[in-house]
């Protein structure tokens, strides 16, 4: 699966990979193979992403064109 939506959600903020890396704590190629395709990412690095740019994970996978994230239970 190509990971288009954090392609876009990064170049939409002029982030590098590197930068998306770092926040994730994961080496840049690795990063790099996700919004590629050539690695599916764990449940865990999408919900860290997701919390990054502030979306849904739904919306990451591509289903859900509704960017702004779910309310969390609780707030």
């Amino acid at each position: 699966m190509i990971y288009n939506k954090i392609r876009e959600l990064r170049e939409d903020r002029d982030w590098t990979q590197q930068h998306v890396a770092d926040l994730l704590f994961i080496n840049r190629r690795t990063y790099s193979a996700y919004e590629n395709g050539i690695n599916a990412m764990s449940p865990e690095i999408l919900i860290k992403l997701s919390e990054i740019y502030q979306t849904s994970v739904d919306y990451l996978l591509g289903l859900t064109e509704k960017i702004e994230p779910y309310p969390r239970k609780g707030k």
